[in-house]
């Protein structure tokens, strides 16, 4: 799964004979799941149609500050605008003389406004021959863009469009796009965890046909794995018989049915997490028997279904519980809340434990807000007021990073 995956990607593109593989960079960087909207020079266009570019990025292409003839005023392209909608900036290829304007400050065209206005990450790709890439004015400028943070992505050796052969070609666009990568996975704080989640419901059968189960949606949990997915976390997703339409990209996703089908899963997988966030809406009881044939009715005017406990999955996980392993909790209360959260920490070894109230507007089963507290091993908690599931499963992701230290 790539880190670029819906991330927004400005693709500045200047003018220069290698600006014709900027089509071929689009092409990887959508590949890989990111939107990306194109700003290239006045001479790039010289190069490399706007034409093709839109129609790759699905997206127009910009290149003046204002545009469209056709209108009294024009449009105003906003470039401020642009450069706040980034995740992050890519100028490929760079030409000498982009160099030198965005190292300078200069900013005579819409490209290199962008780039003085964006407060993303910025990634520079040079393209030139290779005398002007080793000329010290050149290289004065990249140590210049350097120093203020912007990556760099050098330049490859080999035959040039003068016909020399040297350093100063631009890098070819699948090494581009794996250098972003690497750079992203350095700065991202769950790098390297394993993050292992349930969610949903289970299903406990009493016959073929018919189940004892629960509305769960499985959004809560999804949310919040796409959450930790984006800062950089591998996510293991135990997922019950849910039939909501879910994001499920880049996730690894385990299917289970019942109970004991998801306790299994989530042993399995246990060891190896560095933070299990149990979500899911597990029954408390199962069917003691299942018919194998459908039950039909009968002369009985009643049908006695005899049940019994499940595994607690999340008091189970908590005494496997090694050292440098969180467990967060959730629970889903309709009376005395507050009480029986603090109780479950201490009884489950948790970590925190997130309360539902499904006594409040907007939260529960199938709907796609939530309202929750927080209680924290260390007897503090916090309240997340009624937002989108997706909202509040970003904001939980960031305090979990923070309150367990899980960037260290």
């Amino acid at each position: 799964m790539s880190l670029l995956y819906q991330r927004k990607v400005l693709l500045g593109i200047s003018g220069s004979i290698a600006a014709y593989k900027s089509a071929f960079i689009v092409r990887e960087l959508i590949k890989r799941g990111a939107e990306v909207q194109v700003v290239m020079t006045h001479a790039a266009k010289d190069f490399i149609t706007p034409l093709t570019l839109s129609t790759l990025s699905k997206r127009p292409v910009y290149s003046e500050f204002i545009e469209d003839d056709h209108k009294p005023y024009g449009v105003w392209n906003n470039h401020v605008d642009m450069g706040l909608w980034a995740d992050l900036m890519l100028i490929a290829p760079a030409s000498s003389n982009t160099l030198s304007k965005i190292a300078t400050g200069a900013c005579d065209n819409l490209l290199t406004a962008v780039y003085l206005s964006a407060k993303c990450p910025v990634y520079v790709a040079p393209a030139m021959d290779l005398d002007m890439y080793a000329n010290g004015a050149t290289q004065d400028n990249l140590s210049i863009l350097n120093a203020r943070g912007v990556h760099i992505i050098d330049s490859e050796e080999g035959e040039l469009a003068s016909g020399l052969e040297g350093k100063g070609r631009l890098a070819e666009p699948e090494h581009i796009v794996e250098a972003i990568e690497a750079e992203l996975s350095k700065s991202l704080p769950l790098s390297g965890k394993q993050v292992l989640i349930n969610a949903g419901p289970t299903h406990e059968h009493i016959d073929p046909v018919r189940f004892v189960g629960n509305n769960s949606s499985g959004r809560m949990g999804v949310a919040i794995a796409q959450a930790a997915r984006k800062l950089g976390a591998d996510i293991t997703l135990v997922l019950g018989p849910t039939d909501t339409a879910l994001d499920l990209h880049g996730l690894n996703v385990i299917q289970t049915t019942s109970a004991e089908d998801m306790w299994l899963a989530m042993k399995d997988a246990f060891s190896h997490a560095d933070l299990t966030i149990c979500t899911a809406a597990v029954a408390d009881f199962t069917t003691k028997s299942q018919s194998t044939q459908k039950i039909k009715k009968g002369s009985e005017s009643e049908l006695i279904i005899k049940m019994m406990p499940t595994r607690d999955i999340l008091a189970s996980l908590g005494a496997l519980k090694g050292k440098g392993q969180r467990l967060v909790g959730f629970a889903l209360e309709t009376q005395n809340g507050a009480e029986y959260a603090k109780s479950k920490l201490s009884k489950k070894n948790a970590d925190a434990i997130v309360l539902n109230e499904m006594s409040k507007e907007g939260v529960g089963f199938r709907t796609k807000t939530n309202e929750v507290t927080v209680f924290l091993f260390d007897g503090t908690s916090k309240n997340y007021p009624l937002q989108s599931k997706q909202d509040l499963g970003g904001q939980l992701v960031q305090d979990f990073i923070q309150w367990f230290n899980l960037q260290e």
